[in-house]
């Protein structure tokens, strides 16, 4: 139950830095009963209208905005203009505070908001780049329509905004104002083009692999490594497309085909992970693993780690990276369906955030004309028009990310003002960029790209200068004053992206579908989509590069022209899917198609199936002897907690032989347990612990400490040793410098993976731990179960209490909603007032009912199903909906976690989207009137 009239947990030590915020708040507020009457007064002023008649004169017409109970609006208009600049109005009205940071941290201008602590977030932004690239697809990539929706987009906004101050708009910024006379400012059609930047970042697939496997190569060979990094288990855990292939004469894909008619192997050209010179399997300019001829990894180890932390620094918007992150979705055929007609569910797993990531509304035109074309409904984002996510009157469709591999990281000889490139010397493409600090001198940066893009070693201390001895093998340029690394990404390039949201929205049909996913080039996401006709679908959009040679899961030799981008996959290649024979799609960040079956690489680095493979076991489940599905029977799928690493571990857990009472007490726990983490279940908690330390025991401890938790430091064998030292004294102390969610050992479906792949082997070296000052060494599997089996039951203790029948996964497994800026850092009294929680959790990590946590970490949630949707295709309103907050943005509003305890316990809400059903539902009726 939550608890919503206290804050939240103090945040754990090393969680991921949100924004640095202001901390004299409560100084300034001038004691305890002024700082009430601060916080009621002047929240009260900044809720919204929401009934009676507001006047734009810009407007063509009338425009209706009905909310119901949960402050969900739903806006009916006359024109297209008219419809989106009541979005901008209403959005504004609700979430502007949201809006205004969103757009600082996108253009790098945090330190105009909160001052001289953001200025190196600011830099790594500006060297990034996102604002410019928005501009550039502004200026000169999208079409007319989609820019004149986001001018009226922007003048309702600006609409809104016209005679209020601060206080008048948000709380926030009425805190904001005791230490910085800030104003917000118009705004721009470009503030909403750059937030799908954002998007793209949080949604970039597999950098952060890219920079592990890297770090590995000081502690680990190449076997260790690809341990660590198994392939996908294609024959268990079925990829999203199982039908069609390239036909290589049409040159595009063909979802009739027979698989084997695909040309190529799919496997691509590697770098390689050789070791000694580095040459392995790729040719002799790759980047090698293990040590060169020089001797050591140490340089180019630190340039990773401090661009891991960099990376640690940005907000996180979205949520963090790992191989558990993802999202839901799947489609079944009315074939199937107890309605007939298709049925669509998603869940995208983001990070919680307070108000959510998400905002529900609905769009309608009156009547359907020339100048007014619109009828959708679902889940957009606060400062970009249109839905995002949801159905119009014809067909529905969902996201989960696609992951295809679309950064790479480059190593750049540098010289001087040059970099080599081939036999060239280059210069450096450079900007200046001035960043503006509140209550500050303002500050110039210089930024640098080349070839491949920014130089994003120049952001941070220990990359500025690139490492004495990176493991590069002998063809590689002489070092000199070393290496830069800069960054190769999809999303620095203008697209159209933008113009696929309007596209989205409209569509009619699935032609008229793909033709708006062609342009939906970043972020990379699968698609799933059903129609009124009783079509599925399934396609794979994005801007995937074709590397000319390596496979992107190395940092690459910049300095070879060899390992440079060809151009992308063009579109008419990419997987698809049009009425499978199955009856049903599933996408929940599985691979996309087996490697064998198609000619490009996407990525080795998808998630491993552990989710998607129990969404199709349970359709399959479903409709096996003739069942049928219904619209509960998906929201049941969608709250399914079992735990798929359990059903690996435990058969093994149960056979080990505990001898001390206190432990076999705990171990009972588990005996009977049908694998499913409720949040009331004891099993489920102790369960998750163990998991837990033998991922610590087994993996974690082994890992460098550039991948560890920062500030846990631990006596580890010395880096040239995988097995457990004999003696206490001949291990070193080294302390973990990563924050808590991004980690490793994450407990991911990666790491389900690597452990099922040892289990049968009770002697590998994996299962050796050294001693501890407490207990001998661990030489074998069961020995290291024994191990964690303790470990887990005194840590439980401590965190539980002894009774093991107190014990509840939900009371280790917390969620806690924080304002994503003044309620991460704020002083108290500013936390209370806007954070919530905590809510005690069922589910886990890689689950279906996907409550994340970092097992390298501890147990909070950090990563949830951000809302939950079942669309009912064709009888619109039996659709159902959920969000994982509010639709307000103002702490003290109805509607700021009206939606939370439901979306604990699994609900959904009714959807109206009939006329008639949104007027039956309607609490308040604003007219806004020209």
């Amino acid at each position: 139950m939550p608890a919503n009239s206290t804050p939240p947990a103090t945040k754990k030590k090393g969680r991921r830095a949100r924004f640095v915020v202001i901390v004299l708040v409560l100084a300034l507020v001038g004691g305890v009963g002024y700082g009430a009457y601060w916080g009621v007064s002047t929240v009260r002023a900044s809720l919204p209208q929401t009934t009676g008649t507001i006047n734009l004169p810009g407007l063509d017409g009338q425009v209706e905005v009905k909310r119901d109970s949960y402050g969900v609006p739903q806006i009916y208009a006359n024109t297209d203009r008219d419809l989106f600049r009541a979005q901008g109005y209403v959005q504004a009205q609700d979430r502007f505070w949201e809006m205004d940071v969103r757009r600082h941290m996108t253009s790098g201008r945090l330190s105009e908001m909160f001052g001289k602590e953001q200025v190196e977030t600011d830099e790594f932004l500006r060297t990034l780049g996102w604002r410019q690239v928005a501009q550039e697809e502004y200026d000169d990539k999208l079409d007319d329509e989609t820019k004149k929706n986001l001018q009226s987009y922007a003048d309702g906004v600006n609409d809104y905004l016209k005679g209020r101050d601060g206080k008048d708009i948000s709380v926030e910024y009425a805190a904001l104002n005791f230490v910085n006379d800030y104003k917000p400012a118009k705004w721009t059609p470009v503030d909403s083009v750059a937030w799908l930047k954002a998007m793209a970042w949080d949604l970039r697939s597999n950098m952060q692999d890219e920079i592990d496997r890297s770090l590995l190569t000081s502690r680990m060979d190449e076997k260790q490594i690809k341990d660590l990094y198994p392939s996908y288990p294609y024959s268990r855990n079925q990829p999203i497309v199982t039908e069609g292939a390239v036909d290589p004469l049409a040159e595009e894909f063909d979802p009739k085909a027979e698989p084997g008619d695909a040309t190529g192997d799919g496997t691509g050209t590697g770098t390689g992970t050789g070791t000694g010179t580095g040459t392995g399997t790729g040719t002799g300019t790759g980047i090698g693993t293990g040590t060169d001829p020089g001797g050591a990894v140490d340089g180019l180890e630190s340039q990773l780690d401090a661009l891991s932390s960099t990376l640690d620094e940005i907000p996180a918007l979205l949520g963090p990276s790992g191989s558990g992150i993802g999202s839901n979705s799947w489609v079944i055929s009315g074939d199937y369906t107890t309605t007939g007609k298709p049925l669509l569910a998603n869940d995208p797993h983001l990070a919680p955030q307070l108000p959510s990531v998400w905002y529900q509304m609905g769009l309608h035109c009156r009547s359907s004309t020339k100048d007014c074309q619109y009828d959708v409904a679902g889940y957009t984002f606060a400062g970009m028009p249109g839905v995002i996510i949801g159905h119009n009157e014809d067909i529905a469709w969902g996201m989960t990310n696609l992951g295809a591999d679309v950064t790479d990281l480059y190593l750049e000889k540098v010289s001087g003002d040059t970099y080599q490139y081939g036999n060239e010397q280059k210069k450096f493409k450079t900007r200046q960029e001035t960043i503006k600090v509140a209550g500050g001198k303002s500050q110039t940066i210089t930024v640098r790209s080349t070839e491949h893009g920014p130089v994003v070693s120049d952001r941070d201390g220990q990359l500025r200068t690139v490492g004495d001895k990176a493991p590069v093998t002998n063809a590689a340029p002489d070092r000199g004053d070393g290496y830069a690394v800069s960054l190769q990404w999809t999303a620095l390039e203008p697209g159209k992206s933008m113009d696929a949201v309007f596209a989205l929205n409209k569509a009619k049909n699935f032609p008229e579908f793909r033709k708006a996913a062609e342009n939906f080039e970043v972020p990379s996401q699968n698609l799933v989509y059903a129609d009124t006709k009783g079509t599925i679908g399934y396609q794979a959009p994005g801007r995937i590069p074709i590397r000319a040679e390596g496979d992107g899961s190395l940092p690459a030799p910049g300095w070879d022209p060899k390992y440079r981008w060809e151009g992308y996959i063009p579109f008419d290649e990419l997987p698809y899917e049009e009425n499978p024979k199955r009856g049903y799609i599933v996408t929940a960040n599985q691979a996309v198609i087996d490697k064998a079956d198609y000619p490009y690489p996407l990525t080795e680095d998808w998630g491993y199936g552990a989710r998607s493979q129990r969404i199709n076991d349970l359709i399959k489940s479903k409709i096996k002897d003739g069942g049928k599905i219904s619209t509960d029977d998906m929201r049941t799928m969608q709250t399914d907690n079992r735990s798929e690493i359990a059903t690996l571990l435990m058969p093994y857990l149960l056979k080990i032989d505990v001898s001390d009472p206190s432990i076999r007490e705990a171990q009972k726990l588990l005996e009977g347990w049908d694998y499913s983490q409720e949040p009331d279940s004891a099993a489920a908690a102790y369960f998750n612990a163990v998991w837990r330390n033998v991922l610590k025991l087994a993996f974690g401890n082994k890992l460098p400490k550039e991948m560890r938790v920062g500030g846990e430091c631990l006596n580890v064998r010395p880096a040239d040793s995988t097995g457990p030292a004999d003696d206490l004294e001949e291990l070193v102390r080294e302390c973990g410098r990563r924050s808590a969610d991004s980690a490793q050992p994450d407990g991911g479906d990666r790491w389900f993976e690597i452990t099922r792949k040892i289990l049968k082997d009770e002697d590998n070296e994996w299962w050796q731990a050294p001693k501890t000052r407490l207990q001998g060494p661990a030489k074998t599997r069961d020995e290291l179960l024994l191990r964690a089996l303790t470990d887990a039951r005194w840590e439980l203790t401590a965190e539980l209490g002894k009774d093991v029948s107190t014990w509840s996964w939900g009371r280790l497994h917390q969620l806690n909603l924080e304002n994503q800026t003044l309620g991460t850092e704020g002083p108290g009294i500013v936390k209370t007032l806007l954070n919530r929680g905590p809510w005690n959790l069922g589910g886990g990590e890689a689950a279906v009912n996907a409550t994340g946590w970092n097992a390298a970490g501890g147990y909070e949630v950090m990563w949830v199903p951000s809302m939950r949707m079942v669309v009912n295709v064709g009888d619109w309103d039996k659709s159902r909906w959920i969000n994982l907050t509010g639709a307000s943005g103002h702490a003290y509003s109805p509607n700021y976690t009206d939606q939370t305890e439901k979306w604990a316990k699994g609900e959904l809400l009714d959807w109206p989207f009939s006329s008639r059903a949104v007027e039956e539902n309607t609490g308040d009726t604003l007219t806004l009137a020209p």
